[in-house]
């Protein structure tokens, strides 16, 4: 197994929706692969009003769910981007 990493994410990166490029998250994001899962603390801002709810157009991109014990977020695959 991996070590896990001490120091915590360290690259923020915006989050947007795929369908109507609205801002969703500024988020912490932690190595380098794609966007599976939110972890609810480490978003720094919320622009969305419900959660995994897109402000713009609607369109439901991720799931409440806990991973690990943790609060986080499922994404709905093809539903996001980030930059």
């Amino acid at each position: 197994m991996a070590k896990p990493n001490k120091k915590g994410p360290t690259r923020t990166v915006d989050i947007f929706c795929a369908k109507c490029k609205a801002p969703l998250y500024k988020y912490r994001k932690g190595g380098k692969g794609a966007l599976v899962k939110c972890f609810k603390e480490r978003i720094v801002t919320d622009h969305t009003e419900q959660g995994g709810l897109c402000p713009g157009c609607g369109t439901e991109f991720a799931r409440d769910t806990l991973v690990r014990g943790t609060p986080a977020f499922k994404m709905i695959g093809g539903k996001v981007f980030f930059k």
